[in-house]
C-alpha cells in the first residue's frame, strides 16, 4: 500500500470491504484498477518524485482516489469516471464586440454550444485498430464563471472510461462557442499513475471557423520511434495541420507556419521612392520569413501587398503577443506617437530644426520635446492625448519627456572621454564588432578594380606616439592592439548613401590600444570615401587631439564611427544575426517537430514572440520609409547592407566561443571550461557571456544525452533530421549548399546546434538589444546618423567650422525630430514587459516535461544561472576591471539574467521577444 501511495502521488484511504466501498457508487471518481498491479511492481525500482511548484492549475482533489481494487485479467472491465481541471486565461481587456460575444457564449453554452473534450489513450483498440477514446466531457459552469474577473479561471469536465482504457496521451478540444479562448493547461485526475498534465498555452478557435478538433498532448515527451500506438496518427495529423498546404491568404486565427521571401518591405503602389528589392533568392540572398499569403501589389506582381498600421500582420495565432506584452510594447508608443504625433510636428514648420546647444538636448529630459519645439499648445488642440505611461508628462508640463539615459546617470560628460568611447566597444550596446589586430596596416577585401586600392591610409607613425614606447609589432604580439573595421561594410554603399538628402557617411576604421592600466584607448581613426579619380584623396586619418581645433575634429570623427557602428549593430548583429536568421529554425521547428518531441519542448520558450516581433519589424522598422531608414545613416539602402552581410554569415561561427575565436578575442585552450581563453580578461561581454554559454551548453548536453544514447538514435530521428534539413534547405535556401553547415549525426552535433540557437535567442540578443536607450538615448553619445562630413582646410565650410565648432557639430548630428523619433523607438525596444520570461525560467516549471529527471536538470540549470548573476555582481565591484568598474563607469549588467520590467539595461529573456 505504501508503494502504491508513492506511485500514485496522492493520499489513499485504507481499503474497505466491498459493501462499503465507493467503487460501487457511480457518482464517485474512480481509477483504472489494472494500472496498479502488485505483481508487476519491482520494489527495488527507484521512483523519482519532486514537489511541484504552485501554479495556476487547480489542486488535485484529496478525496478523488479512495482505493485501488485489483482485478484478475479474466474479470470484465469496469466503467469509471475521471475528471479534467481546465485552466483558461481570461482576456484582461475586451472591446464591446468581444464582451457581447462572451455573454452570448455564456447563454448558448447552456443549450449545448459548449466546449467539449475527449481523452485519447496511448493504446489502440485491438478491434478497431484506432486509439481508444473516452466519452465526451464538457466544461462545466462556463456560464456561471463567464463574468469572473480573475486572470485565470478553472473549469472541470468529467469523462467515463473503462478499466482497460490505458493512460491518456492526448486530449481533443472542440470549441462550439462563437469566440476563441486561451487554454493554458489541462490536468486529468483519477488515474492510478497520478495527475496527468497537458500543457497547452494556445488559442482554441471556434468550430465554425476551424472545424477540426484541436489536439493537446500530454507533457510526457516521446521521440518519434517511441510514440505510443494510440498517438501516432494524431502526431502526424497535428504536424500536417501546422504546415498547411502553402496556398491562400492566411487568416489571423490560423496556426499555419510556412516560408516566404522578404518581398513585402516596399510599397510600389505608392510610388517609385517606396519600391524596394526583394530579399531572398539568387540575386540577393537572405533568410526566409513567415508566409502570409497576401495578394501581390497592383504595380509589381512579385511584391506582396502591405498591411499598414494599425491593421495587424499575420503570424500564427499562438505567436501573437499576449495582452501584457502588447500593452508594454503596444506598438502604441510607436504607432500613436511616431505616426500621429511626429508627422504633425513635421507639418507644423517648414524645415526641420537643429539643436541650438547641448542644453537643448538636456531639456528633452526635463521639459519634453513639445516645449523644446514650442508646439505644445498647437499640438494639444489637434491631439487631446490622454495620460499615457510614465514617459509622458501632463499637458501643462510637456509631452514626450524622456527618462535620463544610463550613460548620463553617473557622469554627464563621460561620453566625451576617449576611454569611454573605447569602453563601449567591449561593454556597450555593440561589443561584437571589435577584433584583435593581427597585422598592420589593415587591408581591404573588396575588389580593387571596383573600389580602389586595398591598402589602408593608416601608418605606423599615426599610432606609435600612443603605444607607451612599444613598437607596433610588439603591441600586436602582446595582444595590445584592436580594431573596429567598417571599411568593407560601408564603402560599396557610400556613393548612394551620400547622395541621399541629409545623409553623409564615411567607411571607418578605428584602432584601439590596451593601455598598461588596463583600459582601451582609441589611437587612430581612418575615414574613407569612394575614390572619385586616380588623384583624388579618398582616405584621411585623424589621431587624438593636441589642441582646440583637433579636439572638435576628433569629436566629429568619433561621431562618424558611432554612426557606422549604430548601423552595423542594428542591421547586422542585431536584426540579421538574432532576428532574421533564427526565424527559419523556428518555422521549421513548428512544422517538423511534434509538441511531444523532447527537442521541441527544449526550444519552446526560446521561440516565444519572435515571429510576431519580426512581423512588426517588417511593418514599421525595416520597411521602406520605416524607422530604420528614417533614423540610420544607410537610409533606403539599410536592408541591402543587411543582405550583403548575410552573404558572409556562417552558422558555424555563431556560438560564442567560435565567434570570439573568429574575431581574435579568444584563443582555443582545452584547459579552460569553455575550451577558449580570452586574450584580455576585461572584456565584459566575452567574460560574462562565457559563463552564460557554459550553463546553456551543460544543460543542453544533459538534456540531449538523456534522450539520445548514440549517433544512430540521432540519425534515425526523422523529425529531428527533417527539422534541421528544412531549416537549411528551405529557410536558408540561398546558402544551403555552403560546406560550413554543421552536420547533425551525433549527440555532440545536436548539443552544439541547440546551444548556439538558445544562445542567440537569449543572451546574444539581450546583449545587443537592452542597452539601446541606456546608451543611444543620449544622441551625441551614439548618433544613429550623420548629416555632414568633416571639413578640411580647403573646404568652404571650414571657416564656418572654425567660427562656431559647436554649431557645426550639432548640425552634423540628427535633427531634433530625427533624434526624438529615434529616442522614442529605442526607448520602446529597450523595455522589458511584465510577462518576460528570463533565462532559467519557463511556464509551468514543474510540469513542462513529464520526465522528472529532465525537470530536475532544469532546476539545476536555474540555480546555475542565479549563481552567474552573483558572479556578475562581484565583477562589477572589482576595481581592477576598468571597463565595468570605476568613477562614473557603468557596470556591465546586460548579461545579468534577471530584471524588473521597464528599461533596466540588464536581463536575459529566453527569446527574441522585442
Amino acid at each position: 500500500m505504501a508503494l502504491a501511495k508513492e506511485i500514485m502521488g496522492c493520499s489513499m484511504m485504507d481499503f474497505k470491504s466491498s459493501s462499503s466501498s465507493p467503487f460501487f457508487n457511480q457518482n464517485k471518481f474512480l481509477i483504472r484498477p489494472s494500472l496498479v498491479n502488485p505483481s508487476r511492481m519491482r520494489r527495488d525500482s527507484p521512483v523519482h518524485l519532486r514537489e511541484a511548484k504552485k501554479g495556476a492549475v487547480a489542486a488535485i482533489s484529496e478525496d478523488l482516489v479512495k482505493f485501488v481494487p485489483v482485478f484478475s485479467a479474466a474479470e470484465k472491465p469496469v466503467k469509471f469516471k475521471v475528471r479534467a481541471v481546465v485552466t483558461v486565461r481570461n482576456k484582461i481587456k475586451e472591446d464591446f464586440k468581444e464582451a457581447f460575444a462572451k455573454q452570448l457564449d455564456a447563454l448558448t453554452d447552456k443549450i449545448g454550444r459548449n466546449v467539449a473534450l475527449e481523452l485519447v489513450s496511448t493504446e489502440i483498440d485491438p478491434k478497431t485498430r484506432k486509439a481508444k477514446k473516452s466519452s465526451e466531457g464538457v466544461l462545466k459552469d462556463w456560464s456561471k464563471k463567464s463574468n469572473l474577473k480573475a486572470e485565470r479561471v478553472n473549469y472541470t469536465a468529467e469523462f467515463e472510461v473503462d478499466s482497460n482504457f490505458g493512460v491518456p496521451g492526448a486530449i481533443t478540444v472542440t470549441n462550439k462557442h462563437q469566440t476563441e479562448f486561451f487554454l493554458e493547461t489541462i490536468t486529468i485526475e483519477g488515474f492510478a499513475c497520478g495527475p496527468l498534465h497537458f500543457p497547452c498555452n494556445s488559442w482554441m478557435q471556434p468550430k465554425k471557423d476551424h472545424p477540426e478538433k484541436r489536439i493537446v498532448f500530454c507533457n510526457k515527451p516521446y521521440l518519434p520511434n517511441q510514440t505510443p500506438e494510440g498517438l501516432k496518427e494524431l502526431r502526424q495529423k497535428e504536424l500536417k495541420n501546422l504546415r498547411g498546404d502553402g496556398n491562400g491568404v492566411r487568416k489571423l486565427s490560423d496556426r499555419i507556419y510556412d516560408y516566404a521571401l522578404y518581398n513585402d518591405l516596399g510599397n510600389p503602389d505608392k510610388g517609385i521612392d517606396l519600391t524596394r528589392p526583394t530579399l531572398g533568392g539568387p540575386k540577393i540572398p537572405y533568410p526566409r520569413r513567415c508566409r502570409t499569403g497576401r495578394l501581390p501589389t497592383d504595380t509589381d506582381m512579385l511584391s506582396e501587398s502591405r498591411v499598414e498600421k494599425p491593421r495587424p500582420m499575420y503570424v500564427p495565432r499562438d505567436e501573437q503577443f499576449e495582452e501584457s506584452k502588447m500593452d508594454t510594447f503596444s506598438f502604441g508608443r510607436l504607432k500613436g506617437v511616431l505616426h500621429n504625433l511626429l508627422p504633425s510636428l513635421m507639418s507644423s514648420f517648414k524645415s526641420d530644426k537643429d539643436f541650438r546647444g547641448f542644453a537643448d538636448i538636456d531639456s528633452l529630459y526635463s521639459e519634453g520635446v513639445l516645449l523644446k519645439l514650442g508646439l505644445q499648445e498647437e499640438l494639444l488642440k489637434k491631439f487631446p492625448l490622454p495620460k499615457m505611461v510614465s514617459k509622458f508628462q501632463d499637458y501643462n508640463q510637456g509631452i514626450l519627456k524622456y527618462d535620463i539615459p544610463h550613460i548620463l546617470s553617473k557622469d554627464k560628460f563621460s561620453w566625451l572621454r576617449d576611454d569611454e568611447f573605447a569602453r563601449q566597444a567591449v561593454a556597450g550596446v555593440n561589443p561584437l564588432s571589435i577584433e584583435r589586430l593581427e597585422s598592420f596596416p589593415p587591408v581591404s577585401k573588396l575588389d580593387p578594380e571596383v573600389y580602389g586600392p586595398v591598402e589602408s591610409a593608416l601608418k605606423e607613425e599615426h599610432i606609435l606616439p600612443h603605444l607607451y614606447g612599444m613598437t607596433v609589432q610588439q603591441a600586436i604580439d602582446e595582444n595590445k592592439l584592436y580594431i573596429v573595421d567598417y571599411h568593407d561594410v560601408y564603402l560599396p554603399f557610400l556613393d548612394r548613401i551620400n547622395a541621399l538628402d541629409g545623409r553623409k557617411s564615411y567607411a571607418t576604421r578605428t584602432i584601439f590600444y590596451l593601455t598598461p592600466n588596463g583600459s582601451l584607448m582609441p589611437v587612430a581613426i581612418e575615414l574613407s570615401l569612394p575614390q572619385a579619380g586616380p588623384s583624388s584623396r579618398a582616405k584621411r586619418v585623424l589621431t587624438p587631439p593636441v589642441d582646440a581645433t583637433t579636439t572638435w575634429l576628433w569629436g566629429l570623427a568619433k561621431a562618424h564611427v558611432c554612426s557606422n557602428d549604430a548601423g552595423v549593430h542594428q542591421l547586422v548583429h542585431h536584426w540579421l544575426r538574432t532576428h532574421a536568421t533564427l526565424e527559419p529554425f523556428i518555422l521549421a521547428a513548428h512544422r517538423q517537430l511534434s509538441a511531444m518531441h523532447p527537442i521541441y519542448k527544449l526550444l519552446d520558450p526560446h521561440m516565444r514572440y519572435t515571429l510576431e516581433i519580426n512581423a512588426l519589424a517588417r511593418q514599421s522598422l525595416v520597411n521602406a520609409d520605416g524607422v530604420i531608414e528614417s533614423c540610420f545613416t544607410p537610409g533606403r539602402y539599410a536592408m541591402e547592407i543587411s543582405a550583403a552581410a548575410y552573404k558572409g554569415w556562417r552558422f558555424d561561427t555563431q556560438s560564442l566561443p567560435a565567434d570570439l575565436i573568429c574575431r581574435g578575442m579568444a584563443v582555443p585552450d582545452p584547459t579552460q571550461p569553455h575550451g577558449v581563453k580570452l586574450v584580455t580578461e576585461d572584456y565584459p561581454y566575452g567574460s560574462d557571456g562565457l559563463l552564460i554559454w557554459g550553463a546553456i551548453e551543460n544543460f543542453v548536453r544533459t538534456y540531449v544525452q538523456h534522450y539520445y544514447a548514440d549517433s544512430s538514435s540521432i540519425r534515425n530521428d526523422r523529425e529531428l533530421q527533417d527539422w534541421y534539413s528544412e531549416s537549411i534547405n528551405v529557410g536558408h535556401a540561398d546558402l544551403c549548399n555552403e560546406t560550413w553547415w554543421p552536420s547533425l549525426s551525433t549527440p555532440d552535433d545536436l548539443v552544439s546546434i541547440l546551444s548556439t540557437l538558445i544562445w542567440l535567442a537569449s543572451a546574444q540578443h539581450a546583449a545587443l538589444n537592452f542597452a539601446q536607450y541606456p546608451y543611444g538615448g543620449y544622441v551625441p553619445n551614439r548618433p544613429p546618423l550623420m548629416r555632414r562630413l568633416i571639413p578640411e582646410e580647403t573646404d568652404p565650410e571650414y571657416a564656418n567650422f572654425l567660427a562656431d565648432p559647436q554649431k557645426y557639430y550639432l548640425s552634423a548630428l540628427p535633427s531634433v525630430l530625427q533624434a526624438t523619433k529615434y529616442m522614442a523607438v529605442v526607448d520602446t525596444l529597450s523595455t522589458h514587459s511584465p510577462d518576460e520570461e528570463y533565462l532559467g525560467e519557463r511556464q509551468q516549471p514543474s510540469t513542462w516535461s513529464g520526465d522528472a529527471d529532465v525537470v530536475e536538470a532544469f532546476y539545476k540549470f536555474s540555480a546555475e544561472i542565479r549563481d552567474i548573476e552573483k558572479e556578475i555582481d562581484r565583477r562589477n565591484s572589482d576595481p581592477s576591471l576598468k571597463h565595468r568598474c570605476g568613477a562614473g563607469v557603468l557596470p556591465y549588467e546586460l548579461l545579468a539574467p534577471s530584471s524588473e520590467p521597464g528599461i533596466t539595461c540588464r536581463g536575459v529573456p529566453n527569446s527574441v521577444s522585442i
